[in-house]
């Protein structure tokens, strides 16, 4: 029987740059490094995965066939550390130039007609030195927008929902990878 745990805990995530799905996925030291990190999170990471399915069935319910026809993925976090460069992964219409004599960076938002259609490459690596560590990936983009919002009494998050696009010609849209025990 495998190994069950419980799992506890958040973790961080990470976002590199992602041309198609004829790209392989990158070893874990590439991805996993503090340039890759898209910030520290607050609030954890949720991957959220969601089928359609169609129903084929008779008048008098004797008969059914049941398909998938459709299937989401999302990977949502809240992302606490953060700066201009973030804003840039978070929206695709984000332009960002840096004005070093000044010490500037200015970051433009918004005309569709400066929509990248950049994909990401997204990895939540959850750590545990007891049961082993849980790597969820995806591929995608910020579709959901973002808000930033400015309080006197806490701490700016921004809450990101990356829809995964197929990362392989096999469409898959998760990589769920999780440490097991090796054998010799």
């Amino acid at each position: 029987m495998d190994k069950e745990s419980i799992v506890l805990g958040s973790g961080d995530l990470y976002c590199t740059d992602f041309q198609g799905t004829n790209e392989a996925i990158p070893d874990d030291t590439v991805i996993e490094t503090e340039d890759n990190r898209l910030g520290h999170i607050k609030g954890g990471a949720e991957i959220e995965y969601a089928p359609e399915f169609y129903e084929a069935k008779d008048d008098m319910g004797k008969v059914s066939k049941v398909i998938i026809t459709e299937e989401e993925a999302t990977l949502k976090s809240g992302i606490m550390t953060w700066c201009g460069t973030t804003l840039e992964k978070l929206c695709q219409t984000a332009r960002v130039t840096e004005d070093k004599t000044k010490g500037i960076r200015t970051v433009k938002i918004g005309g569709i007609g400066n929509a990248t259609g950049k994909k990401y490459l997204l990895r939540f690596v959850h750590k545990d030195t007891q049961d082993g560590n849980i790597r969820v990936t995806i591929v995608g983009n910020n579709q959901a927008g973002f808000t930033i919002a400015f309080a006197k009494d806490s701490e700016t998050v921004i809450d990101a929902e990356f829809k995964a696009q197929p990362m392989d010609k096999e469409g898959t849209l998760i990589l769920y990878t999780e440490d097991i025990d090796k054998t010799e």
